[in-house]
């Protein structure tokens, strides 16, 4: 098969049915192989069609080859075993970016979606005649709508990133418009409209949330697949970013409520709109990994229950997820009752993204190039359960520091969280491979949305005198501190083995022996 990447052509042979490898994804095959199943020529497909049901993948199964006929069938041909009509080219296409910016514009407004009402929540509790802690269940229902839907989700991307994609486009279109109905409804508006509307577009999220992993995969090369995870899964705390610095400037009373809701509706509908237009799939293959087979949903399943390495990255990477959350949706609360302002807060929220999305831009290509994951990982992972800890004393340092304290600990905390979130959805990718990619990513982002919900409930139950967050800002840094060791413990007792990227792995295998045939 040739291999094209970018105009440049190198020649490899892709193995004929009869040269085939049937390669389990045990770990200790990985080990030995670096690869998970490969790409069955045609013959094999069809034959695997007829039978495909009926292949039983044995997890703790070794390595089971066929070289032996191979040869026999080799020496029968005369050792012709490669025809003209078997070339396949790889290459990658530059349409890919269409693709790319519309999930990134889809991650960016469904998160606004998610806190239209969280930094003005005081404004939209008098809008509507009821109090903060109603408004704050606009978040978390958003945030629990991700996980009932979860199941859908995964079997919608398992069929491919595109109808995911138009999913999630469809549902923020109706469900922002739904939101300003509600808004326009009567003098205080209809809550209940609100919260349906509001539900839609937590429904919308997870189909674009998820989606990251799933894409790279299929249209990207392991050179840059990092990257455009990076960019389009941290395109959604800049949403929340936007959000949270933008909506403040437009609410300077209860009144302005439902002309901010308008606004968002129309930057949602320009933003979803050119989502029913993007390519489906490439032409052909990108790389030997984006085709190879992968598991069915159940035997999935039962490959993650028995894998401790997901375990050590999904439970801090839910934990993680579901603090950014809390903090994001109670930022104004926590700091409003120390003196600081609806601006003073939005900036702080805006700081956390904002820098985290910087440092995220400067280390995901490095760890592209270098699949340094289990280094970022364990660098990350200890600042952010720090941040955490000293951010208890931040909001009461306004009459002595101003606003340094909190700004300069948001910063960190979002340059730590931001360099780990792509990290970890690709490390698990490689780690499962030949799972399919949305499973393990939609598993952990539905992870941490419920766990954001139950942390939003409980912040709000922990609220002390004066409205003041001491006790919830505790119970964060407790959780942060307590996920801390998870991470740190892969590759340790003699689990260094099981850290194999099998993805790219995959890539080289497939590479070196084409080049050698």
């Amino acid at each position: 098969m040739a291999r094209k990447e970018d105009g440049l052509t190198s020649p490899t042979t892709q193995s004929t049915a009869d040269e085939k490898e049937v390669l389990t994804p045990n770990n200790d095959a990985m080990n030995t192989t670096g690869t998970g199943w490969r790409k069955l020529s045609e013959g094999d497909e069809r034959r695997g069609a007829a039978s495909g049901e009926e292949m039983q993948i044995e997890l703790n199964e070794t390595v089971a080859t066929t070289r032996d006929t191979a040869k026999k069938a080799d020496a029968g041909s005369g050792g012709a075993s490669v025809s003209a009509a078997e070339m396949v080219e790889y290459k990658v296409y530059r349409r890919r970016w269409f693709g790319l910016v519309q999930l990134t514009l889809l991650n960016v407004i469904v998160s606004w979606d998610w806190l239209t009402f969280s930094p003005v929540a005081s404004h939209a509790a008098r809008y509507f005649s009821t109090d903060e802690n109603t408004i704050n269940w606009l978040s978390t229902a958003f945030l629990f709508a991700f996980t009932a839907i979860t199941p859908l989700v995964i079997y919608v991307l398992h069929l491919g990133p595109k109808p995911s994609i138009v999913t999630s486009a469809a549902l923020i279109l109706v469900g922002n418009w739904i939101r300003y109905a509600g808004c326009r409804s009567g003098e205080k508006g209809l809550f209940g409209v609100v919260m349906f509307g509001q539900i839609l577009t937590g429904l919308a999220q997870p189909f674009v949330l998820a989606a990251p992993a799933r894409y790279s995969d299929l249209w990207f090369t392991n050179r840059g697949r990092v990257a455009a995870t990076a960019l389009t899964s941290l395109a959604n705390p800049f949403g929340a970013a936007l959000g949270q610095l933008i909506i403040p400037f437009w609410v300077e009373g209860p009144g302005d409520v439902s002309r901010m809701v308008l606004y968002v509706s129309v930057i949602s509908t320009v933003c979803a709109l050119p989502a029913f237009f993007i390519p489906a799939r490439p032409p052909t293959p990108v790389a030997p990994s984006s085709q190879t087979p992968k598991l069915s949903l159940i035997s999935s399943a039962k490959f993650l229950l028995r894998q401790t390495e997901f375990y050590l990255l999904f439970v801090p990477f839910a934990i993680y997820v579901g603090l950014f959350n809390s903090i994001s949706s109670l930022l104004n609360q926590v700091l409003l009752p120390h003196g600081y302002n609806d601006e003073e807060a939005g900036v702080a929220g805006a700081l956390l993204i904002v820098v985290g999305l910087v440092a995220s831009a400067i280390t995901s290509p490095l760890i592209d190039k270098y699949k340094s994951y289990l280094l970022a990982v364990r660098i990350a992972v200890p600042i952010v359960g720090l941040c955490y800890l000293v951010f208890i004393w931040m909001p009461g340092t306004r009459d002595s520091g101003g606003v340094a304290g909190p700004y300069v600990i948001m910063a960190a905390m979002g340059a730590a969280s931001f360099s780990l979130v792509p990290v970890v959805v690709e490390f698990l990718v490689e780690l499962t491979h030949p799972i399919s990619p949305e499973v393990t990513s939609t598993l952990a982002w539905s992870g941490g949305q419920v766990l954001g919900g139950i942390f939003i409930v409980v912040s709000g139950a922990l609220k002390g005198e004066g409205g003041k967050m001491e006790r919830a800002l505790v119970f964060h840094a407790v959780l942060a501190l307590v996920a801390v060791p998870l991470p740190l413990c892969l590759g340790c007792f003699g689990r260094g083995e099981k850290l194999v990227l099998r993805r790219v792995r995959s890539d080289e295998v497939e590479g070196r022996r084409g080049a050698e045939a």
